[in-house]
């Protein structure tokens, strides 16, 4: 049997989610922040395409984009709620990592392969930030999947999504669970 990596397990088996909305400052310096994203991106990148890029957000950008989430909405016929949603997370924001599926032509990696590494970029984006000390927290909203919002907002240009919009700041004092699987109901075992 290979060797186990009780730390790492016991660290997995704990890992909680907390609400972005209340972390806090501080945040991860340049420094803290890249040995995240480089811890992060050790996943499975399916034939070293890397079909995904990152933006980092932080300070007054913000601003600019709960302000671009607010025109979209308008421009979308929204309604006030509409609008609170759009403009929720980056009003809250602290310091995010938007993660954007950009898949690569290929003959050898199916498009749906390449999209899986950028949603496991966002899981090891958050693991890779409450093993560092900080908070994290996956989000995405109705403007990450609104083409328009995502091509003003972060540059995507066609065939590229937004696949997770990770936060990480301060996180608050860890509060109660919520519940988790009961994995006799989803987990089939199949011996023939």
């Amino acid at each position: 049997m290979p060797p186990r990596n009780d730390a790492a397990l016991a660290f997995l088996s704990a890992r909680r989610s907390r609400p972005a909305k209340l972390f806090t400052l501080p945040v991860p310096t340049r420094d803290q922040l890249t040995e995240i994203l480089t811890a992060a991106t050790r996943v499975p990148d399916h034939g070293k395409l890397e079909p995904w890029r990152m933006i980092v957000v932080q300070g007054a950008a913000f601003r600019r984009l709960a302000d671009l989430a607010e025109a979209r909405a308008v421009e979308r016929g929204g309604d006030a709620e509409m609008v609170a949603k759009g403009r929720g997370q980056y009003d809250l924001g602290k310091l995010a990592v938007v993660v954007i599926a950009a898949p690569k032509p290929s003959s050898r990696i199916p498009a749906a392969e390449q999209q899986a590494s950028a949603t496991a970029l966002c899981f090891g984006l958050l693991n890779a930030a409450e093993a560092a000390g900080w908070g994290a927290s996956w989000l995405t909203g109705w403007p990450a999947h609104d083409a328009i919002f995502a091509a003003r907002a972060f540059g995507c240009r066609d065939g590229e999504t937004v696949a997770g919009i990770v936060h990480i700041a301060t996180p608050p004092e860890d509060g109660p669970d919520r519940p988790r699987p009961d994995l006799s109901r989803i987990v089939t075992w199949v011996d023939a």
